[in-house]
């Protein structure tokens, strides 16, 4: 029995030592590199987060706005941009129309439009109109609202022509407000320079 037991532990010991020895000959594996790491290791770059890409972006975008406001020239003395002119008289156009209309008796669906209505209307009109000859930065400003709404009714309401004519009309109105108001865009940041910004330094 002391024999036996005696053999038993020598077979577990040789066991263990044979366990450890296969474990010391297998290779250690490493880690996987990451593979964007693997690629910013080919391209010689660091590794750029997101927040690092939308920095980047931001000072171009910063840059491009800078190099607009210097190529922007100034108001002369007593200039006048010609696409302000136009919405001054397309203001004035508006306003007479409007106050003529009623004046003529022009109904809207049926019913004549209210005076109180028709009155403010004309006045914000002329208003704009003699702010825009004048060059005053509010009046441009309030065309561009008014050109914006005007594009935004047609609009949706282009779906609702069913003749031609109409809707020519109504493509026509769209593209005209919406090339003043990209003209009127420029004229506006004129205005707002008294002076080019390297002369105010």
């Amino acid at each position: 029995m002391a024999q036996q037991r005696s053999s038993r532990k020598r077979r577990k010991a040789r066991r263990r030592k044979e366990g450890a020895a296969g474990a010391a000959k297998q290779p250690v594996q490493e880690p996987a590199a990451d593979a964007s790491a693997e690629v910013d290791a080919d391209t010689g770059a660091a590794p750029v987060s997101d927040s690092d890409r939308m920095a980047r972006g931001y000072s171009r975008g910063r840059a491009r706005d800078e190099q607009a406001r210097a190529a922007l020239v100034p108001l002369g003395p007593g200039e006048r941009p010609r696409a302000v002119m136009i919405a001054g008289v397309v203001a004035l156009i508006l306003a007479l129309s409007n106050f003529g209309s009623y004046v003529a008796g022009v109904e809207v669906q049926g019913e004549r439009p209210n005076a109180i209505g028709v009155g403010l209307f004309t006045l914000l009109l002329l208003s704009a109109a003699i702010g825009c000859f004048r060059v005053r930065y509010w009046a441009v400003l309030g065309m561009q609202a008014l050109l914006g709404i005007v594009i935004v009714i047609f609009s949706l309401l282009l779906v609702r022509f069913g003749d031609l004519l109409e809707l020519a009309i109504a493509v026509a109105i769209i593209g005209s407000a919406g090339t003043l108001f990209w003209f009127l865009v420029k004229s506006m940041a004129r205005i707002q320079m008294p002076q080019r910004p390297e002369a105010r330094q």
